[in-house]
């Protein structure tokens, strides 16, 4: 007669052999939703805005109406103006974009609002135009990004508001170059031009 500690015994070796029970299965992560085409223009777009924001502020309050006069630069546009001008014409493509009116006065979107006059009344609107066309770009994807738009500027062939997202890129750093030579004329290096302290 086996002895209850004799039967534990024996039961031992055929109970390791039982199949363990299975732990539930981890569910797999859903796989990242690819950013819309907004999404990904506004990757690049931002560091314009960036880039163009820094030097814009970058320049003194007594300079925000200097313009260079040396050489062929008669009727240039002044530092105050060429902020103006890409901050207009930031709001004005941004409403194009967005089928809209332009939430801010965009004036003569060439030379900018006159009622702005001081650097900190530009600064503002720059800084919100530039909120307002990043707005614009993100909110273009695969289905809407290609309708026909009416060129803007008069006469021309209709546009998309994916080429309209590249106009705003280009205009702003056609524009930011510019700035630089303002800056670096009146012995200013633009903040995205100067040296990066070293990491530690």
């Amino acid at each position: 007669m086996k002895t209850p500690i004799l039967s534990l015994l024996l039961a031992l070796p055929l109970a390791a052999q039982a199949p363990a029970a299975k732990a539930p299965a981890a569910k797999a992560p859903a796989p990242a939703a690819e950013p819309s085409v907004g999404v990904a223009m506004d990757g690049t777009y931002q560091w314009v805005a960036g880039q163009f924001m820094g030097a814009a502020e970058a320049m003194p309050e007594d300079k925000f109406d200097w313009a260079p006069t040396q050489g062929e630069f008669k009727g240039v546009k002044t530092f105050a103006q060429q902020v103006k001008h890409v901050s207009a014409v930031n709001f004005f493509i941004g409403s194009q974009i967005l089928g809209e009116k332009p939430p801010a006065e965009v004036g003569n979107p060439e030379m900018g609002p006159d009622s702005l006059k001081t650097k900190a009344e530009i600064v503002k609107y720059m800084k919100d135009s530039f909120a307002y066309a990043r707005k614009a770009i993100q909110s273009i994807t695969a289905k809407n990004g290609t309708r026909a738009v009416k060129f803007p500027f008069g006469e021309g062939p209709d546009m998309t508001p994916i080429g309209m997202a590249t106009l705003l890129a280009f205009h702003g750093m056609d524009h930011y170059g510019q700035m630089v030579e303002y800056l670096r004329t009146n012995g200013i290096v633009p903040p995205a031009s100067r040296p990066k302290p070293a990491a530690h």
